[in-house]
């Protein structure tokens, strides 16, 4: 029989779902700014004949847009996804970097869009400034995410069991495995300030402010390409983030992230010695 174990603290959970809606919320939004202009460029300026990535559309055979994606030189056809898309309720396809059921608000309304994205992105900061003082306060970040040595000496061996599908269960299920420690620190020391960073840099009043510190980032275009790029690694980690709760337990896992309790999957070797002690 799986046992019940107390997985998640009541801060934790909270600060766990603010940061959900108002990641999804800023994604979405921050994608319908992008849409305004789609591309992006590494400097000071906008080099409109060079742009390190853009999302557009050229004619088609059949006269409708054609959604293109060029990155560097190289350019795919991304036609129906990204560049031209249809809109609901119109016959031929729309230009836009990404189609509208990916934006906030669905057409295209920068002003709108942009404040959809502050307003989170504040909760954002605020939200995770509150949960690094716990973390760090609270003895989470040394009880849970820092891995210890013997953890990290066996990162390959968890590396191999996360590509075969195989996850602790009994007592080892109790704390995160190294990867998880690891992927987790990253993204909480390392992405999400770059992200907060990248996103203050492309502001002209604070550059005004505090002059000069916007060069470290390479200049105000290259913030909003790190901004940008930032942004996707954190959605790949939330892509990879739900897959493992997926296969590792899906109820499981949203039971405990809302009533804290984790039942512990039982050791299959243990299962072995209790059916041995059971037989006649």
């Amino acid at each position: 029989m799986s046992r019940p174990f107390y997985r998640h603290r009541l801060p934790v959970r909270i600060l766990h779902w603010i940061n959900v809606l108002s990641f999804f919320l800023m994604l979405m939004s921050g994608l319908g700014i992008f849409n305004a202009h789609p591309h992006l460029y590494w400097g000071a300026d906008s080099d409109f004949d060079a742009p390190l990535l853009s999302i557009t559309a050229r004619p088609g055979p059949d006269g409708e847009p054609q959604g293109i994606t060029q990155v560097g030189a190289r350019v795919f056809v991304t036609d129906g996804v990204l560049g031209a898309s249809r809109v609901e309720g119109q016959a031929r396809k729309t230009e836009r970097a990404f189609p509208s059921w990916a934006t906030i608000p669905g057409r295209q309304y920068l002003a709108t869009a942009r404040n959809w994205h502050l307003f989170f992105a504040w909760i954002f900061v605020l939200n995770g400034l509150v949960y690094v003082a716990y973390t760090v306060l609270g003895g989470h970040l040394r009880r849970d995410l820092v891995p210890r040595r013997s953890e990290l000496r066996g990162i390959g061996r968890s590396l191999r069991d996360h590509l075969l599908l195989r996850h602790p269960a009994g007592e080892a299920a109790k704390r995160y495995n190294v990867l998880q420690n690891l992927s987790y620190l990253v993204v909480i020391f390392i992405l999400l300030p770059l992200i907060v960073l990248a996103g203050f840099g492309m502001s002209p009043r604070l550059d005004a402010l505090f002059g000069g510190w916007v060069g470290i980032l390479g200049g105000r275009q290259s913030a909003r390409t790190l901004h940008f790029a930032a942004a996707f690694l954190l959605l790949a980690f939330v892509v990879v983030h739900v897959f493992e709760v997926i296969v590792t337990g899906l109820w499981n896992n949203l039971r405990s992230m809302i009533t804290g309790y984790y039942r512990l999957p039982e050791e299959r070797h243990e299962m072995h010695e209790g059916k041995e002690e059971r037989a006649p």
